[in-house]
C-alpha cells in the first residue's frame, strides 16, 4: 500500500498551466504505475493519463491529450500531472492513484490506492 497526497489545484483562468504533483510514501513507489483521474460535479471519475514504473510508456485520455503531460520522479517518489491550454470543462477534482503493476491502466477500479484529490477550477 502506498499513501498518496496530491497539491498544486487552484483557480486558473482558460487558456492558463497548471502543474499537480502527487507525493507517496515509501520505497516502493517505483514499483508502481501512476495514474491520474478527475471527477467533474455530478459525474463519473474519469482517466487523465498514467505511467508506468519506469516513466517511458505514458497514455492519455483523448480529452487531454496534445495538453497533458504526465511525468514522475522515483527519486522524489514523485509523479506530475502539467496542464496547459486549459478549458473550463477541467474544471474538477483531480486524484493520483497507484497501481502495484508493470501495466498501464485507465480504469479507476484497477487502481488500488488514491489521494484525496486536489481541486482544479478553470474559469471562462
Amino acid at each position: 500500500q502506498v499513501h498518496l497526497v496530491e497539491s498544486g489545484g487552484g483557480l486558473v483562468q482558460a487558456g492558463g498551466s497548471l502543474r499537480l504533483s502527487c507525493a507517496a510514501s515509501g520505497r516502493t513507489f517505483s514499483t508502481y504505475v501512476m495514474g491520474w483521474f478527475r471527477q467533474a460535479p455530478g459525474k463519473e471519475r474519469e482517466f487523465v493519463a498514467a505511467i508506468t514504473r519506469s516513466g517511458g510508456n505514458t497514455a492519455y485520455a483523448d480529452s487531454v491529450k496534445g495538453r497533458a503531460t504526465i511525468a514522475r520522479d522515483n527519486a522524489k517518489n514523485t509523479v506530475y500531472l502539467q496542464m496547459n491550454s486549459l478549458k473550463p470543462e477541467d474544471t474538477a477534482v483531480y486524484y493520483c492513484a497507484a497501481r502495484h503493476s508493470s501495466v498501464l491502466w485507465n480504469l479507476p477500479y484497477q487502481y488500488d490506492d488514491w489521494g484525496q484529490g486536489t481541486p482544479v477550477t478553470v474559469s471562462s
